[in-house]
Parts: C-alpha cells; structure tokens; sequence
C-alpha cells in the first residue's frame, strides 16, 4: 500500500509533430522523475491537458505511464470529464491498469453541491479500491465546505488543492488530520502549504526541478525553513518567468531546452509566439534553470 507524500509531477503530455502522444518522451520523462526521487505521478490534469485529450488518448497515457513506472511510486490518474459517464470508465481503467488512485476537478456546470456529491460517488463505485482525491480549485462553495459533504463517501482519501489560501488549505487538513492526504496545487506556495499540514505538493513546474521540491520537503521535515525558503524563491523565479509568456507554453519549451520534447497544446490553448522562444530561454537561463534542474 503506497502512501501518498512529496513531490509529485502533475506530468505534461508530449505530442509529435502530428499531434499524437509522444510515448517515446512519455516514457523517458517517468525515469527522469524516478530518478531525481519523486514521490509520484498525477496523469491527465490541468497541466497534463486531460480535458482536451480524448478518453482513448487519456488511457493511453495512462497505460504507458503505469507500464513504465512498474509498482516503482504511486499512480494518481486524474479522471475529471464533463460526461460522468466518461469519468467513471476513465476510473474503471485506472484502477484495473494498476493506479494507486484517481481524482477529478469540479467539472464546468456542476454547479451545486448535490450534483457534486454525486457524481464524486459514481466515480467511487466505478473504482471501489482506489483513493480518491477531488481535485479543489472555483466551484458552488468553499472548498471546506464541500470537502465536509464529501468526506462520507468511504473512498475520499483527500485533496488536491490548488490555491494561495494557506487558512483554507490547514482548515482542509485539519478535517481529518494526518488520517488523509491533502496535497498542495500551487508551486509558489510548497514550502507555506508543508507549514500547513501538506502531505506534498503536485505541481506543473515539478516537471522542470523536481529535485528543488524533493528538497524543500526535505529541508521543511529538519526543521530548516530557511532553507526550504531559499529554495522556494529560487524556484518561484523560474515560475514567474514561465508565466510572464504563458505559464503552459513556456513549460512545454523549457521541457525541450531540458532535453524532452514535448510539442505544442492543446486547444483552447495557445503556444506563445515565435519570438519568445530565444528571449525565454535566455530569461530561464539567467534565473538558473539548468542548476535547479539538475538538483
């Protein structure tokens, strides 16, 4: 039984030239991150473009991620989808591919609690095994609020909670205390969410320095928050230079200066114009990029 805790890459999807999924890069990112000593994937979300990939493409991703990692680290599929009856057989396919749970953000036009609670139940029954962890950012109601309405339903094991409200997020911990995992969503806030009661953190630019947040988990655990401070700015500076030309964009380009190639977006999003590339790289570069990623 796998505990959920760390660094976790909310991991990119890699296309080709033609627009399919790169498996190659797929592939070659999981030993990469088993190697700088994650402490898990989280597939298909926000970063990983989830929603705009079609179900056989998300299990696909599934599929070869799982295959590569090898019972290494835990597993967390993100099923999320419009159609609840997509989510739940994105469920099913998690749990008999072997993940070690599934979560899902508040999907568009589930607007109400009642809606909310039950299609987070139908995704429980679709895989009775795995943990459960909804994925909180907007909704009907505080995240607090709704995580009370769905702490009966037996398989909720936690969150995911991307926001800077470090009350709201201890508040969330503080429901069940360290009897659940509840992960922190927003990079520029790992250090103050690990203050807070994090079980970790799962985040787009874990992707780009995983080892810089390996380290500022391990620095908070010896009671050096200095440290994890220090750490935390140095990264913070690489985020705000990703997000001053488009935080996925830049991402996926900083992913290719590493060594990755991981194509374009998906629509509705945008890959920023041509000439960005060379005045990123150069910004990436003076803010220390490749030191931090090598960590």
């Amino acid at each position: 039984m796998f505990t959920f805790h760390g660094a976790w890459p909310a991991l990119v999807t890699p296309f080709n030239p033609d627009d399919t999924i790169n498996t190659n890069v797929l592939q070659d990112m999981v030993e990469h991150h088993l190697a700088k000593g994650i402490g898990g994937f989280y597939l298909c979300g926000s970063t990983g473009e989830g929603m705009f990939l079609s179900v056989a493409e998300r299990k696909l991703v599934a599929e070869v991620v799982l295959s590569q990692v090898k019972g290494r680290a835990p597993v967390i599929v993100h099923v999320g989808a419009v159609v609840a009856r997509d989510a739940a057989d994105l469920a099913r396919h998690a749990a008999e591919h072997g993940a070690a749970g599934i979560s899902s953000v508040l999907p568009p036009l589930f607007d109400n609690v009642p809606s909310l609670h039950a299609y987070f139940e139908m995704l429980a029954a679709a895989a009775p095994d795995l943990a459960l962890l909804p994925y909180l950012y907007g909704g009907p109601t505080s995240a607090v609020t709704l995580m009370r309405q769905l702490m009966p339903i037996p398989t909720v094991a936690g969150a995911k909670y991307t926001g800077p409200n470090m009350y709201e997020f201890s508040q969330i911990v503080a429901l069940k205390g360290d009897s659940w995992a509840v992960f922190s969503g927003m990079d520029e806030q790992c250090v103050f969410a690990a203050m807070s009661g994090a079980s970790g953190n799962i985040g787009s630019t874990v992707n780009l320095m995983p080892g810089v947040y390996r380290e500022i988990h391990k620095a908070y655990r010896a009671g050096d928050l200095a440290r994890g401070l220090e750490l935390q700015q140095r990264a913070n500076a690489v985020t705000a230079t990703l997000i001053e030309s488009g935080l996925m964009g830049s991402l996926k380009m900083a992913l290719e200066m590493l060594g990755f190639p991981c194509g374009g977006l998906r629509l509705p999003r945008l890959m920023p114009n041509g000439s960005v590339r060379s005045d990123l790289f150069a910004r990436l570069e003076a803010c220390g990029l490749h030191e931090l990623a090598e960590m």
